[in-house]
């Protein structure tokens, strides 16, 4: 109850960004079939499909191969079956040890993705500026989280580059996720969104789609949440880490885009994405309908 009360005045998160139909967080009908972008879920958690995003080139990221969220831990029955039919193969979990201890996963054991996750401890504190976390201010909450990103790039380097890898073998359905869904999982949707040849403006709107499909309430409820820092902070200082903002993002661009040869050279050099495999993944995961 008391998170409930606390959460009341962050429920508006989502900041003034365009979006178009594709990029909405609503149903989308295409050629008379209903997508929709934030699954049906009774105990999902930020759970959306990365399909109908338009690419530079006039195509369009299909639809039902690539998902990102948050933690699955609340899946109910009725979600797995639902999953199920959809037919997610592999699942990159990119949680901590003590995430996934706190919030584990159920799977049905008859039928059940490969999950990808590597055992390590995440320090929630490069988050948050040093202090007391009762006197932290929202701009203090930005500047940290911006900061943290390039440090979550190099950090998650190697369980983005297996994500690729996965991807490029065709592994798909593929679902991504950590706690929130909005910044390990929010820097991996980027990067593969760039890779698919998405513009700047079309990656970053998805990204800030976590401001409209995230409940904060729910999300500092859970488990995971329950004995970090970041319950201390006050309301609107809150609503900066629990939310996402652009220049989170835009801190991890600035890398990509100061590396010798900008994006094109980040992902070959970054994460083994050269001519070769960027073809590839465009002939996987693009249709020429959306």
């Amino acid at each position: 109850m008391r998170y409930a009360l606390k959460f009341a005045l962050v429920g508006a998160l989502a900041l003034a960004v365009p979006f178009n139909s594709a990029l909405e967080a609503r149903p989308v009908a295409v050629a008379g079939v209903q997508h929709q972008r934030v699954l049906p879920l009774e105990g999902g958690r930020n759970f959306r499909d990365l399909g109908g995003y338009r690419t530079a080139d006039g195509r369009f990221v299909k639809w039902g191969l690539l998902y990102r969220s948050g933690s699955m831990t609340g899946l109910t029955a009725a979600d797995y079956a639902a999953l199920d039919k959809r037919g997610i193969k592999v699942v990159c979990d990119f949680r901590s040890t003590a995430e996934r201890g706190a919030e584990p996963v159920q799977w049905p054991r008859d039928n059940f993705p490969r999950v990808l996750a590597d055992d390590y401890v995440m320090d929630n504190g490069q988050f948050l500026p040093k202090g007391d976390p009762r006197s932290v201010t929202p701009e203090q909450v930005r500047g940290a989280m911006a900061a943290s990103y390039p440090r979550l790039l190099t950090q998650f380097n190697s369980q983005y580059r297996r994500m690729f890898g996965e991807l490029l073998a065709g592994h798909a359905p593929l679902a991504f996720n950590c706690s929130a869904g909005k910044d390990r999982t929010g820097i991996a949707a980027a990067l593969l969104l760039t890779a698919l040849g998405v513009p700047r403006e079309g990656v970053i709107a998805d990204y800030m789609l976590s401001n409209q499909t995230l409940d904060p309430a729910k999300l500092m409820a859970g488990r995971a949440m329950a004995s970090s820092p970041f319950a201390a902070l006050p309301p609107e200082t809150l609503k900066m880490l629990v939310g996402v903002d652009r220049s989170y993002i835009e801190a991890a661009f600035a890398v990509v885009d100061a590396h010798q040869g900008g994006a094109t050279g980040y992902l070959k050099d970054e994460l083994g994405l050269g001519p070769v495999e960027i073809a590839r993944l465009r002939k996987l995961y693009l249709a020429t309908r959306g």
